[in-house]
């Protein structure tokens, strides 16, 4: 079965179309209009070897906070949908990466019940092009929220934002990667409920 997912949302806001296939190629296609945002998902697919197909126009010229949630709420959206019920899935996944200066941690798990933690300190006011650097947090926030996962993040160090945002996102994806694998010896959902 093709685990894979598009969602359209639209708002007063934005208007975001996307498509995700889980077991990919690792390619991104499309845009947000928020240029770090594409170089982030394009990290997301490479990584996690999911392709991504995103379509969105955002009212950016309030700035680049709702086109970076809403496409972070689109996403978990489109992992729930093609993770389906998370049978035969391993479930868990874990990923230290460095990044130049920066060491980045991303622990998760695929539960059902979304709970965030990030540790992670950008300081406030810093943009990446017309990325907001404090906007980082929210977006995985939603994709947490959304997808039913839960999900620790936390920078060891670094200096610099891009470094800590891009390592983040790569440890992020060699997670999800690890967590959403097929494991051929369980059969069923790994849970001892019986449901995800």
């Amino acid at each position: 079965m093709a685990r894979t997912a598009k969602i359209t949302r639209k708002t007063g806001e934005t208007d975001i179309t996307l498509s995700l296939a889980l077991d990919g190629a690792g390619r991104f296609a499309g845009g947000s209009g928020v240029g770090f945002l594409d170089h982030l998902l394009s990290a997301l697919a490479r990584h996690g070897m999911m392709d991504i197909s995103l379509s969105c126009k955002g009212d950016l010229e309030t700035g680049s906070h709702h086109t970076i949630e809403d496409v972070g709420i689109v996403l978990g959206m489109a992992l729930r949908q093609a993770l389906g019920d998370c049978r035969g899935i391993v479930r868990f996944g874990s990923a230290t990466l460095p990044m130049d200066e920066a060491l980045c941690t991303v622990s998760l798990d695929v539960s059902g019940r979304p709970y965030f933690l990030w540790r992670c300190d950008l300081g406030r006011g810093q943009s990446i092009g017309n990325f907001e650097a404090d906007m980082g947090g929210e977006f995985f926030r939603a994709v947490a929220m959304q997808a039913g996962l839960t999900l620790h993040m936390n920078c060891i160090y670094g200096e610099n934002a891009h470094h800590i945002l891009e390592c983040m996102m790569k440890a992020f994806a060699r997670a999800l990667d690890a967590a959403v694998r097929l494991d051929p010896r369980v059969t069923g959902v790994p849970s001892t409920k019986g449901v995800l």
